[in-house]
Order: C-alpha cells, then structure tokens, then sequence
C-alpha cells in the first residue's frame, strides 16, 4: 500500500510546531521546570487541570511510568472528557461563571502549591477564573495555552480577559486558531488537530525540566516506574509511602 500523502502533511505539520515551542518556548519550559522544582523542594503539591481534549495532556503528566508521582489531577465532574452524556455537556460547563470557584474550595489545593492549567483558546470562563482564584488562594499557576487566541477571539468571561492574562509562566503552544492542520480539495472542514500532541509535549518537556533542576539540588525527583517492569511495584509503593500525603490520586 502507498503511503498516504496527507498522513505525512499532518506528521511534519506537527513537526513544525514542536521545532518552533522547542525554539521558541525553551526559556518559559525552563522557568515552568524551575516553579515545579521549587514547589517539590518546598514540599508543596502539584496539581493539572485541563477541559474537553485539553484534559488529555493533564491525565498524560498524572499517575504514569516516568511521571512524577506528585501530580494529581484537578478533575472538574463534566468536564474532563467524552465519556459524559451528552459529550455536549463539558463545552456548556466550560463556561458556567462561579464553577472554577467551587472546585477549588472543595479541593485540597492550598498556597505554596502549583497548577498548571491546560486551555487551548483560554477564553471560557473556566480556564479563566480557575487561574483568577488560584492565584488568589496563593498557588503558582501555569498556563498552557494558545495566544493566537487572545490576538483573534474574544473573550467568554465577563472580565474580557483569557487564561494567559492571569498565570505567572504561560507557556503558548502555537496552534492556530480553529486547531486544525490541514485543508484539502473535497473536504470542506479543515481537519487533522496537533494540539494534544504538541500541549503533552510541552508537559513533559516541562516535567523533565523539572527533573534535571531537582537533581541539580540533590533531591531525588519522585518518578514513577512502569509497573509492567521487575521491580517496578516495589519501587512505587515505596515513592507512594514517603510522599503519600502530597498524592490525591489514591484517595
């Protein structure tokens, strides 16, 4: 069988975006690496939010083989994937007002802690006031999100104001605007999204990042081995035991 042309337009389109966030985002991946650092270091928690399929690179950094075992998933009911009926329902609650409040009062995120928001427009109020009350409870927030949105939509909250507008790193994954990479004669949509491959790389770009300051310092970044290796049970129990009250996930 050939190949398929457009199997190769969206695979070097996605190659095309990853060069540009190694090239232009090395120094915002570097400074996200050293907040989640400082945090670990401090002995505060690490938390990821992200709705719709921004969730994906959230869960893709939580509870895995080569993850740090320190990050939960700040999961919001309704709104974490597809698997809600109808699928609908997690775009409306994207842009319920007060909702990002009451989850994070319910939460065990408290100051000194990190969040990392995933939004890819970041302009629903969810993402928004998310990162507004984070920041005010005193945690440190990045942002993951696509600035070419800020510059060509508008804003869904009632502040007129997007996620990038209230982190302290954004880290911008360069998607454009409708997140779709390629077009072609007989297909009326644009089609073929990089966003999930490009924001995951980003996470764990950040998480090793994160890793290589850890080990600079003498501390033993908290990573997770596969279970489906000799040993790795053994090895995670005993990272489960000693930061098991900085882990939601078990709970």
């Amino acid at each position: 069988m050939s190949e398929s042309k457009l199997a190769g337009q969206f695979i070097d389109a996605a190659i095309g975006l990853l060069q540009r966030v190694r090239e232009e985002e090395a120094g915002t991946i570097a400074a996200a690496g050293e907040t989640i650092a400082d945090t670990v270091a401090a002995g505060g928690r690490l938390f990821a939010f992200g709705a719709g399929h921004s969730s994906l690179a959230a869960q893709d950094v939580v509870y895995r083989a080569g993850g740090f075992a320190l990050m939960n998933l700040l999961a919001v009911p309704g709104v974490v994937g597809v698997d809600v009926m109808p699928a609908t329902l997690g775009s409306a609650l994207e842009r319920v007002d007060g909702l990002a409040g009451a989850v994070l009062d319910s939460s065990p995120v408290k100051s000194g802690d990190v969040l990392v928001i995933i939004s890819l427009s970041g302009r629903n109020a969810l993402p928004v006031e998310m990162a507004m009350n984070a920041r005010a409870l005193g945690l440190k927030v990045i942002g993951v999100t696509s600035v070419a949105y800020a510059e060509q939509t508008k804003s869904r909250h009632v502040s007129g104001t997007f996620l990038k507008d209230h982190c302290d790193i954004v880290l911008d994954s360069k998607i454009a605007v409708g997140d779709a990479e390629l077009t072609h004669e007989g297909i009326e949509a644009p089609f073929a999204p990089a966003s999930t491959v490009v924001t995951s790389a980003l996470m764990q770009a950040t998480m090793a990042a994160a890793a290589e300051r850890l080990v600079e310092r003498g501390i033993e970044p908290p990573l997770l081995r596969s279970g489906n290796v000799d040993g790795g049970h053994d090895w995670n129990g005993r990272v489960m035991t000693e930061y098991g009250d900085r882990i939601f996930y078990r709970r």
